[in-house]
């Protein structure tokens, strides 16, 4: 199982969480954001993928900050089109996150023109603001997901939910769940993550 941190923004604290070494690290490019990334990042391992987080950013936009940080994967969490997920999966090397939020309900054929023109899914929590509301969605809707691309399972995961992932990764619904992405509920402030509470979920995860 891969982790993300998402919502990056001091340096000293990009650090520290860089050091747990994980898959990927989220910086978000949306000024509407408490968690808004404009200064420069420190040196990171070459193994963390660096993610950009865009909120209906255009495709020069997205491509700028991507050369800037030196990003691998850009993660869209607006109304993009696949068209636009296409010009973007057409630059090499680039990992193209696709973000559905999701409600009470979620109709899955809204997945498919993206199909071919994303890397990977995310699932995240419907709510107020685009991303970060800690909020869980009830997941036994997954088990209606029909695609065969791996997805990221986001929105409101914490040290609370431990147990309730580990009921989740022995269900069908759970089988292309590639990465768990972790913001809000780990948070200090925004921006800022807990250390030591990161540190104890990922080695308490258990996931085989």
């Amino acid at each position: 199982m891969k982790i993300k941190i998402c919502g990056m923004k001091y340096q000293d604290n990009i650090k520290q969480v860089a050091d747990l070494q994980p898959d990927y690290l989220g910086f978000i490019f949306y000024k509407k954001s408490k968690r808004n990334f404009d200064r420069d990042i420190p040196e990171v391992s070459e193994k963390i993928n660096k993610t950009g987080v865009f909120v209906n950013e255009s495709v020069d936009f997205i491509l700028e900050k991507v050369k800037k940080y030196n990003l691998k994967a850009v993660q869209l969490h607006g109304d993009e089109s696949p068209q636009l997920c296409k010009q973007l999966k057409e630059k090499k090397g680039l990992e193209i996150i696709k973000v559905f939020s999701v409600g009470e309900n979620f109709n899955f054929d809204i997945l498919k023109p993206y199909e071919v023109v994303s890397d990977y899914f995310l699932f995240d929590t419907k709510g107020k603001d685009k991303g970060g509301n800690g909020i869980t969605f009830n997941w036994e809707l997954l088990k209606g997901y029909s695609s065969n691309k791996p997805y990221f399972l986001s929105g409101g995961i914490g040290l609370e939910e431990l147990n309730d992932l580990q009921q989740f990764f022995k269900t069908k619904a759970s089988k292309y769940c590639f990465a768990l992405d972790l913001n809000s509920k780990f948070e200090i402030e925004p921006g800022s993550k807990n250390i030591k509470d990161l540190e104890y979920f990922i080695k308490n995860l258990n996931y085989k």
